[in-house]
């Protein structure tokens, strides 16, 4: 049976280059948010607040991310989600859409240090290399860092969670 593995962590924690590992170990595709992202929608990117512009479009993303995995699924792959669920509520409402349409998941946390977060992230704009999408600028850094939550009690409980070392994703 096609499993669908969601990948989440906060920013810079490696998810895309274990996202990656991850879909040629298993087969599976790959599909993230931010590289679709930045495709459909960053030369429309106001300069001013972005935040409800962001919130908007990110909501029917993982839409069309949702109709596409299910087709992934159907010819019978594993899916590898990447969706920039940073919060419990978010991830939640995804676990239960997958739960109600009856798919076999893992969620994949994947974290490091602040530091070790922003450092990587600095690295990725200069460098532009694989798993690059788009800049994320020290404050956008900041602000998406201070809105992490890391799945609680119940979220272990009601889902399979699996707690990825830091080390898996260099």
């Amino acid at each position: 049976m096609p499993r669908i593995h969601l990948i989440e962590g906060p920013v810079g924690a490696g998810k895309s280059t274990y996202a990656a590992a991850l879909a040629r170990q298993t087969g599976g595709v790959h599909i993230a948010l931010d590289e679709w992202f930045a495709t459909l929608f960053s030369p429309d990117r106001p300069a001013g607040d972005f935040v409800p512009w962001y919130i908007d479009r990110k909501a029917r993303l993982l839409d069309l991310i949702w109709r596409h995995a299910g087709r992934v699924l159907a010819s019978g792959t594993d899916a590898i989600l990447e969706l920039g669920l940073i919060q419990r509520q978010g991830r939640a409402e995804f676990c239960e859409r997958m739960q109600a349409e009856g798919h076999a998941f893992t969620v994949h946390v994947l974290d490091a240090p602040l530091e070790v977060r922003r450092e990587r992230v600095r690295r990725r704009n200069a460098e532009k290399g694989p798993t690059f999408s788009m800049v994320v600028p020290d404050h956008v850094f900041d602000m998406a860092s201070a809105l992490w939550e890391a799945p609680d009690e119940f979220e272990c409980g009601e889902y399979d969670v699996t707690f990825v070392p830091d080390t898996a994703n260099r």
